[in-house]
């Protein structure tokens, strides 16, 4: 059974997914190199509108995750993690859209796209740090959020024992063709590892 996401209405949000099984360790294959993102203020703004749409404020420490990579991109501090994770910024940085990587076998019964509702909380590192996600678009399972345009949850990172993905792509209406020219690139590069199966996102009023 293709894998399927139930999202709620939302007057933005334009999402992008697809399941990523791997056929070979991730730690024989490279590391792309981050390619410098254009200087586009109307991607950073439309991104942040998609983020306030449920009374989410995407500034300071809760800006989206594709704002963290462009500012260390610019000071010189790329993160590099292992090459799931290195795509996934890469591909980040490049499209100015945040992006989600979740380990699908650590998730829990049905998924959804929903704006979490007030004093929704998660630990978002190892060390326990929670971030209040209130009015935050958010991927859903029976526990809680996973993953957001700021920060996935701690419980469905991925980690070196990861064998399956979702990714999720967090794009907008107002940036038409982002999200699948994103999606289309990132599928292209994990396919010479993975196994590439589409995911099926749904509209659901509840």
């Amino acid at each position: 059974m293709p894998l399927t996401i139930r999202a709620l209405p939302h007057p933005l949000l334009d999402p992008g997914a697809f399941l990523a099984r791997l056929v070979t360790s991730v730690t024989d294959v490279e590391s792309p190199r981050p390619i410098a993102p254009p200087t586009d203020d109307a991607v950073k703004a439309a991104v942040r509108d998609l983020l306030r749409c449920g009374g989410f404020k995407p500034s300071g420490r809760s800006k989206p995750a594709s704002e963290y990579l462009t500012a260390a991109f610019a000071e010189g501090r790329w993160p590099q993690i292992n090459p799931l994770v290195d795509i996934c910024n890469v591909v980040s940085l490049k499209s100015g859209l945040p992006i989600s990587l979740v380990d699908a076998d650590k998730v829990q019964g049905e998924l959804s796209i929903q704006i979490a509702p007030p004093s929704t909380t998660y630990v978002f590192n190892p060390s326990g740090q929670v971030i209040d996600a209130s009015g935050l678009v958010c991927l859903y399972d029976a526990l809680g959020p996973t993953g957001t345009p700021v920060k996935d949850a701690q419980r469905t990172k991925t980690d070196e024992h990861t064998r399956n993905v979702i990714v999720v792509v967090w794009g907008t209406r107002a940036l038409a063709g982002r999200t699948a020219a994103a999606t289309r690139w990132y599928r292209e590069l994990v396919q010479p590892f993975a196994t590439i199966e589409d995911v099926t996102i749904t509209s659901s009023s509840s």
